[in-house]
């Protein structure tokens, strides 16, 4: 019988061919340069193939690596599927379980709501990422991340989604401002050039709150873009006009079996969300 690809070699490719850099691609790995190189050059060797071209500042894929990168991506999904068919034989929502959720959701949320999953579920363990939008999404379909917490609208393909709750914006200006006289009527369009401070760009809520103001001038923007929360400022938040929202929703493959065990945990985040939000 032939030498097979190992699953390690096949999820190095996979990273090398998102991060188009070795090191970077190592990094991402949790291993040295060197070992992740070695990897590639051995799963090139087994495979008698070259997939990539070498040079001191960047990789480029050949044809063939770039096909073998995509049937790694499937390959890869099967052998999730054999672990999926594996914990149906288990307790529900027991066993390993890789949560990823966004910057503006993962600080605010998950503490206050995981105390409470660990009592229902005291044999699950849960692993968190952290990250934008796009990349949790993109480790969702490879199999890196098993559900993501994310903020809707977004464009997903090939997933189900459980809406949890809606989330409200808030307007957060300096103390003694003269512009708002009545923040629930708030309209962004009323106010000056370079007025209106938001994430930077890469953040999904960056996008909602845009699409939330309906801009007719982005000139409103300020060129600099906030990164964290304001912290020892003189700034006030102020209820805005209940159509400023954004729903955030538990997310999993479409092809996961697992999909009513992660309906499960949606409903208990529903619930506990809930309560969090109760006077």
């Amino acid at each position: 019988m032939a030498n097979l690809p190992t699953i390690k070699q096949l999820r190095y490719l996979i990273e090398l061919e998102k991060h188009q850099h070795f090191g970077h691609a190592a990094e991402a790995s949790f291993v040295s340069q060197s070992a992740f190189s070695v990897a590639i050059r051995e799963l090139e060797s087994t495979l008698d193939v070259k997939l990539v071209d070498r040079t001191n500042r960047s990789v480029t894929f050949t044809t063939l690596g770039r096909q073998i990168a995509a049937q790694a991506r499937l390959c890869l999904f099967d052998m999730e599927g054999l672990i999926d068919i594996a914990n149906e034989q288990r307790e529900p929502l027991s066993g390993e379980l890789r949560l990823g959720a966004i910057p503006t959701i993962a600080p605010f949320m998950l503490p206050e709501i995981l105390p409470g999953i660990r009592k229902s579920f005291p044999n699950l363990d849960l692993y968190l990422k952290e990250d934008q939008t796009l990349t949790l999404y993109d480790e969702l379909m490879q199999g890196s991340l098993d559900v993501i917490l994310i903020a809707l609208p977004y464009e997903l393909k090939n997933v189900q989604t459980l809406p949890l709750f809606k989330d409200h914006f808030l307007l957060a200006a300096h103390k003694k401002t003269k512009l708002l006289e009545n923040p629930e009527k708030f309209r962004a369009n009323h106010l000056k050039q370079g007025e209106i401070l938001l994430l930077e760009e890469g953040h999904c809520l960056r996008n909602h709150i845009l699409s939330a103001l309906k801009l007719k001038n982005h000139d409103r923007l300020n060129r600099f873009s906030a990164t964290s929360l304001l912290k020892n400022t003189h700034v006030s938040l102020h209820k805005m006009n209940k159509s400023y929202i954004r729903e955030i929703a538990l997310v999993w493959r479409a092809s996961s079996a697992r999909g009513d065990e992660f309906g499960q945990l949606g409903e208990l985040m529903q619930k506990l969300a809930k309560k969090l939000a109760s006077p």
